[in-house]
């Protein structure tokens, strides 16, 4: 059986990167892009970020960098069985988060409203201008000049958080045109792994109750195969082997529903897809049904529970008050982003250094500030 399918991308029929480089090893393409991304600062950063729960309050929760790592191993498992290029979905899962704010999506909404009129901001948009901007790591160009395909899978990111304004990017990525299948892969991938982690970490945090998910229609049947060889499973152990069975039932539909639309579009390679312009990655209309019903759940017990809207308030608090001291003094920016005031604007220049903080930075950098203990 040959490597990759026909509707794959392969590394030769790339557009290639933006700068001319001249390399001294023979990595391929994307695995280039994906080492690249691996040992970029806005990488290691994500460590300290929140998912949802704050970073100091507990160790055992996920942070943006362990979301992305989940992210890559669903979307690595996806792709093998539908023989994608395996290095082109590990480099746009590695970078799909890169953008992020401290405080998860809070930060980005708070950003994003301090930015009107400047811009707005966007955690896509922020990962497209760290990986073609603000990483500095070469002396002839900013960024690190990743292929036009990663590029164009951050840039095409799309889950109902993810809405960037990319307007000035229209001649270089054809927006209105679907992504390669391994770009699409990634917003499902992004999907199946925070559902599943953060239904772990809400149980593990009391936040959720074990007994209100038996209304979850997707979560019963899960448990049940989890159960199914082992009748006296519970505890731990059962949440763990119940979470594993979920993942499975979405990476099972999802690879079986998306073999079946390519055959049912007679979509024989990438460029007839792209021609075309359809979406092939997706669920089954049941198994869609039942992801939204678990979404609808979390959205309601998890994500706007009081002790997580408490955490929100904390961090706009935080965020707002280093926004406004930096615009009011920007000469305690450091020098890359006081450089950047002019480059570009005091308030871009801000919202690149406050997106760049992790939560215990932006933390600790307001109590310096503000002498709030």
């Amino acid at each position: 059986m040959e490597l990759y399918a026909n509707y794959a991308m392969r590394d030769e029929k790339s557009r290639g990167r933006l700068n001319k480089e001249n390399f001294h090893d023979n990595r391929g393409i994307y695995e280039r892009d994906r080492d690249r991304i691996i040992h970029c600062e806005a990488f290691r950063k994500l460590e300290y970020k929140t998912q949802v729960f704050v970073n100091h309050e507990g160790d055992y929760y996920r942070t943006r960098l362990t979301h992305t790592m989940e992210v890559s191993q669903i979307a690595r498992s996806m792709a093998k069985r539908l023989r994608l290029n395996m290095e082109l979905v590990e480099a746009i899962a590695l970078a799909h988060d890169l953008g992020h704010t401290p405080f998860g999506h809070t930060g980005e909404k708070v950003l994003n409203r301090l930015m009107e009129g400047h811009g707005g901001f966007e955690h896509n948009r922020q990962s497209y201008r760290i990986v073609t901007y603000l990483e500095e790591r070469y002396g002839s160009f900013r960024g690190l000049n990743l292929s036009y395909e990663t590029l164009e899978g951050i840039i095409k990111h799309s889950t109902p958080y993810d809405k960037p304004s990319t307007k000035d990017l229209e001649e270089l990525f054809d927006l209105g045109r679907v992504p390669t299948v391994e770009a699409q892969l990634i917003d499902y991938a992004d999907e199946i792994a925070y559902l599943n982690h953060d239904l772990d970490d809400g149980l593990e945090s009391g936040l959720l109750e074990w007994d209100d998910l038996s209304e979850i229609a997707i979560w019963t049947e899960a448990m049940e195969e989890a159960r199914r060889d082992d009748a006296g499973l519970g505890g731990k152990v059962l949440k763990y082997r119940t979470i594993s069975a979920l993942i499975a039932f979405f990476i099972n539909d999802l690879i079986e529903t998306t073999q079946k639309n390519i055959d049912e579009n007679k979509a024989r390679d990438l460029e007839e897809i792209k021609r075309k312009n359809i979406r092939v990655v997706g669920f089954s209309p049941a198994i869609d049904d039942k992801r939204q019903q678990l979404k609808t759940y979390l959205y309601d017990n998890l994500y706007n529970h009081p002790r997580v809207e408490r955490m929100r308030i904390s961090a706009e608090g935080c965020l707002e008050t280093l926004f406004s001291l930096y615009k009011k003094y920007p000469n305690i920016l450091p020098g890359r982003y006081r450089r950047e005031v002019e480059a570009s604007s005091p308030e871009r220049a801000i919202a690149d250094y406050i997106a760049g903080m992790t939560d215990r930075f932006a933390l600790d950098e307001f109590r310096r500030l503000t002498g709030v203990v």
